[in-house]
């Protein structure tokens, strides 16, 4: 009988670990066995499926499982244990697959395609199937990488840990030695409100970047301390003309409320009676579990979703409500210079006619003007320069910068096409106003009549085909075909004599610059040889490119840049001589020195000392690690004196025309020395300015490069002040991604936060001298002036930044912003 019985014992115990062994788990990697360990100590009881339930069957019915997470558990996405069920399997906490990697969050763990609804560290960079997420005393949730590095989920926690549980409201929570919550997702939302959670004075909701990606995305859902609840682009100023919803609910409750019934309503903060309801969502039972999630998606528009389970699973959920109906109505949806079209409930982003995206595959970005505006408004005549384009029923968000009265909308478009100042007008109730670029929000309303006006360049517009002309087309192409055979020709002549020419020259060794500089001559060889076959490129221009070499003197090898023109003949002859002339006659700490030049034939060098530490463009826009106040202080001091000795100390004055921080480069002890002389011109004696075409680079141009003017040392005291703001604030004058819209130009914004008083919001969290700080920002609001006499010499700019000089009042209006 014992043998029997031992037999049969046995037996059952075979079966039973034969069940275990084989029990199913779902793609998530959810164990499906009720009371089995999922990881290391942990003696968490798992919840069903995580999959599809059975069509018709209750999801959970009956079941009532414990779920508390003990200390030490953990979970690992390479595992089949990679995350946490809710007791009745409709949430998960754990990782899910992000990009290449993995995150951790929260989701619905019965839909087939995986909705997140809260996810941890949302914007920091996917982990590795390497990564242990643990459950730990003192600091709650905790990712080891594979480097055994260590990023807290939780932080610090306010009390001990002693276990946790993933609840069937979809939220995680960890309890003390008490029971109490110590921690619990609820509290940190991300773009998701679920059934029982709120959002409470101050808090917000942050969309996702897309549907598939939930790192911080481009709009947010506030709860204001005046009990409305508003929706802004993230990069605005969250004022009221940027806002594109809001639930007009000012004093009416102070939180919002999503109960497990779908009611979303504005509640009272100490009662939780609801006084505005926003939207009631139908409730029934019927054997279903309904779940409802309000999200700010990732296009902005705030929508209500309900997911029901026990009969039918919905993937993505049914919309019960949703804020607006047009997705173009949403204020940033596309970006600056852009416009949005909304078709087939999908919202299309389009730029300008003669603009271009700044990113193909981010078109939210926005545009930037794609023509090329060399003599805008040098000409006597702008309409034989700019198209106007005519935009109906559109409008844009922004403040004007000059308002007339016309009863005729042509008289606006005109007067906008022949200011120089204009890039877009609006009419409306015989009222013209124009503005400057960038122009934001720019959306289409087709029950007004207002008309806007977007200025163009005459290449900007292209012409629409014609099959008729297909005949006339191959004519012209059989023309065209003729006449290149016949250049071809005569190009094989021109290069004949021109070989010949340019053989006289080397051999002479002279392009009329000889008797001038005493500087050491090169041959062609040596600067192959020094520059190892011109290998190492350490920047580039429109005339040419800057390689790395080497060359032996006294003291043994030093280093050198070597410059070589590449721009067609004659075009590189006028650089190469412009270059040489202004700086050969220089010898200053500021400025970079010229250590040589090679002529042989085509080729035109130039040899100069190397600067060790690259540009100033570098060093404020693409480290980590800004130089610091004192650093940025001393630079500005070196550029402001390199240009003194340019204006006033040199034999002869020379105008440097292009001013950047690319073309200032920082030597071994981090002193900053002006470059790039190959626009530079050079004024006599007594020559107050000269007339020359547009030079130089866009967005340091001063104004009086679009006018038929001279040109005086004062361009180069406008460039400086572009350049003074971004030494201060560690940006280029225009960026995209930005916070608020209002800080994309850095001249505008930089002079608002001075009118304002609040300056230091362009340093941020950096500690600066405030007097310092306060007198860089007025003289360089100073030099960059519309009128070039208000702007002050050199000389003068130095004095006001020592301090040893008094600042005249500044200006009672922003400055310009030439067209970007």
């Amino acid at each position: 009988m014992i043998s029997k019985a031992s037999s049969v014992i046995c037996c059952l115990f075979m079966i039973w670990i034969l069940m275990v062994s084989s029990a199913p788990s779902d793609n998530y990697g959810h164990s499906k066995i009720t009371g089995a360990s999922i990881h290391g100590n942990s003696s968490m009881p798992s919840g069903p499926s995580g999959g599809p339930t059975t069509p018709g069957s209750p999801l959970g019915a009956g079941q009532n499982h414990s779920n508390r997470i003990r200390l030490g558990s953990s979970l690992s996405p390479n595992t089949s244990h990679n995350s946490w069920l809710s007791p009745s399997g409709l949430f998960a906490f754990g990782f899910y697959p992000k990009q290449k990697g993995f995150a951790v969050g929260i989701w619905l763990a019965s839909n087939p395609t995986t909705t997140v609804v809260w996810t941890a560290n949302r914007d920091d960079p996917p982990v590795s199937s390497n990564t242990t997420l643990e459950f730990t005393k003192h600091r709650g949730l905790f990712l080891w990488t594979r480097k055994g590095e260590g990023i807290s989920i939780t932080d610090e926690l306010d009390e001990d840990a002693v276990s946790a549980s993933m609840l069937d409201t979809g939220n995680f929570v960890i309890y003390n030695n008490q029971s109490n919550v110590t921690w619990q997702s609820f509290d940190y939302p991300t773009d998701t409100l679920l059934g029982s959670q709120y959002l409470d004075y101050g808090e917000e909701l942050l969309s996702s970047a897309s549907t598939t990606d939930q790192s911080s995305g481009r709009f947010h859902l506030i709860m204001q301390k005046d009990a409305n609840l508003v929706a802004y682009p993230v990069n605005s100023s969250d004022r009221p003309e940027d806002s594109y919803w809001n639930s007009n609910t000012v004093n009416l409750g102070g939180r919002l409320n999503l109960t497990s019934r779908g009611l979303l309503c504005l509640s009272n903060s100490s009662s939780g009676v609801c006084m505005h309801t926003l939207v009631n969502s139908s409730y029934s039972g019927n054997n279903k579990k309904i779940i409802y999630r309000a999200t700010l998606d990732a296009d902005g528009i705030f929508r209500l979703y309900s997911h029901s389970f026990g009969i039918r699973d919905n993937s993505t959920g049914l919309i019960q409500w949703s804020a607006l109906g047009n997705r173009c109505d949403v204020k940033g949806i596309c970006g600056v210079n852009s416009f949005c079209l909304n078709t087939d409930t999908i919202a299309n982003c389009s730029c300008f006619p003669g603009f271009t995206f700044l990113h193909r595959d981010k078109k939210f970005l926005g545009c930037y003007q794609s023509f090329i505006d060399q003599q805008g408004c040098t000409r006597r005549d702008p309409t034989s320069i700019y198209n106007i384009t005519v935009l109906r029923n559109t409008q844009w968000t922004g403040y004007p910068y000059s308002v007339i009265l016309t009863n005729k909308e042509e008289d606006c478009g005109r007067s906008c096409q022949e200011d120089c100042n204009c890039w877009a007008a609006l009419y409306l109730n015989d009222t013209c106003k124009k503005h400057k670029l960038p122009l934001l929000y720019v959306v289409s309303k087709p029950n007004t009549s207002i008309t806007g006006f977007i200025k163009i360049g005459h290449n900007s517009s292209v012409p629409e085909s014609n099959p008729s002309n297909s005949t006339i087309l191959a004519v012209i192409l059989g023309c065209l075909a003729f006449f290149c055979s016949v250049i071809a020709i005569y190009s094989f002549f021109i290069y004949r004599r021109r070989r010949h020419r340019y053989k006289r020259l080397s051999e002479n060794g002279s392009l009329g610059l000889n008797s001038e500089f005493t500087m050491r001559s090169f041959s062609y060889s040596e600067l192959v040889e020094a520059t190892d076959g011109f290998k190492e490129e350490l920047g580039r221009n429109s005339f040419g490119a800057v390689y790395k070499g080497a060359i032996s003197d006294a003291e043994g090898k030093k280093l050198i840049a070597v410059k070589r023109i590449e721009r067609d003949m004659e075009e590189g002859k006028r650089e190469f001589r412009a270059e040489m002339t202004a700086i050969g006659r220089t010898h200053h700490r500021n400025l970079v020195q010229l250590l040589g030049f090679c002529i042989e034939g085509a080729s035109k060098l130039l040899v100069y000392e190397f600067m060790k530490n690259g540009s100033l463009a570098n060093l404020l826009f693409k480290v980590e690690m800004h130089p610091s106040w004192k650093e940025r202080v001393k630079i500005a001091m070196d550029v402001a004196r390199g240009i003194l000795y340019l204006h006033e100390e040199c034999e002869t004055r020379i105008i440097h025309c292009n001013i950047k921080p690319q073309n200032i480069l920082m030597d071994d002890s981090w002193t900053a020395k002006i470059s790039d002389f190959g626009l530079a011109k050079l004024l006599m004696p007594n020559q107050i300015g000269t007339l020359t075409g547009i030079r130089g680079t866009r967005g340091y141009l001063a104004p009086e490069w679009h006018r038929n003017t001279l040109i005086s040392e004062k361009a180069d005291i406008y460039s400086f002040g572009v350049v003074l703001l971004e030494i201060i604030c560690c940006r280029s004058n225009m960026e995209v991604s930005v916070s608020t819209a209002d800080e994309i130009l850095l001249i505008d914004w930089v002079y608002n936060c001075f009118v304002a008083g609040e300056l230091e919001k362009v340093v941020g969290d950096e500690e600066v001298d405030m007097k310092t700080l306060e007198r860089m920002v007025k003289v360089g609001l100073l030099c960059i002036q519309d009128d070039p006499s208000l702007r002050p010499s050199m000389k003068n700019v130095i004095l006001m930044l020592e301090g040893t000089m008094d600042i005249p009042v500044s200006p009672s209006s922003p400055p310009s912003v030439l067209p970007l």
